[in-house]
């Protein structure tokens, strides 16, 4: 039976509460900063090696949180600012622990999720985040895009009352070979919406 997302974060709290005797930082920032934006996914021994050291593993804690807190001051949007985009990744130092027949990914600001489940891909608005706020109140229909890493469209369409679009999974490859291979990483942003009046215009 495989892990669940409980199973997998009792884990890592048991691990990064743990101490090993002459514990010591034995990756590189720069090795585990990679790892976190995609760039570089960390090899067997790299994971063996974080997982034995429980300070590494809070290193990389550490590193992860300042990503978002970076990530949330540059592109949450202000009141009077639009929102132009969320990115986010398939993290390389967790990429070989989810299964493709169901994988989630967040966006770096947190705002939003996205799952695949069984062949579907589902985009998911993070109903307590400030963006919600400010998008669902909205009259209007809320349509977005998700692409990949190389700017192919993964799922578009008008967000539903609870803030979701679900599409059928578009690629042949598996979901996480996908994105792994087009650089880990995916964008939801803003697209505009079928035109409501395509004649343009008025009745004579």
């Amino acid at each position: 039976m495989g892990m669940t997302e409980l199973d997998r974060k009792l884990q890592a709290r048991l691990l990064v509460g743990r101490r090993v005797e002459g514990d010591r930082l034995v990756l590189a920032d720069a090795v585990l900063l990679a790892a976190l934006d995609g760039s570089r996914p960390l090899t067997a021994g790299e994971r063996a090696a974080l997982q034995a050291s429980p300070l590494t593993t809070r290193r990389l804690r550490a590193l992860a949180e300042a990503r978002k807190a970076q990530a949330r001051r540059t592109e949450a949007p202000g009141a009077d600012t639009p929102w132009r985009g969320s990115s986010g990744m398939l993290r390389a130092a967790d990429s070989g622990a989810a299964p493709d027949a169901r994988m989630a990914l967040v966006t770096d600001d947190g705002a939003w999720r996205l799952h695949v489940v069984g062949g579907r891909v589902i985009v998911q608005l993070d109903p307590h985040s400030r963006l919600a706020e400010r998008l669902l109140r909205s009259a209007r229909a809320v349509h977005v895009r998700v692409l990949d890493g190389a700017g192919n469209p993964v799922l578009e369409g008008p967000l539903d009352s609870d803030g979701e679009l679900e599409a059928g999974w578009p690629f042949a490859e598996p979901p996480a070979q996908h994105f792994q291979r087009h650089g880990g990483r995916f964008r939801v942003e803003p697209s505009a919406g079928p035109d409501p009046d395509p004649g343009g215009g008025a009745a004579c």
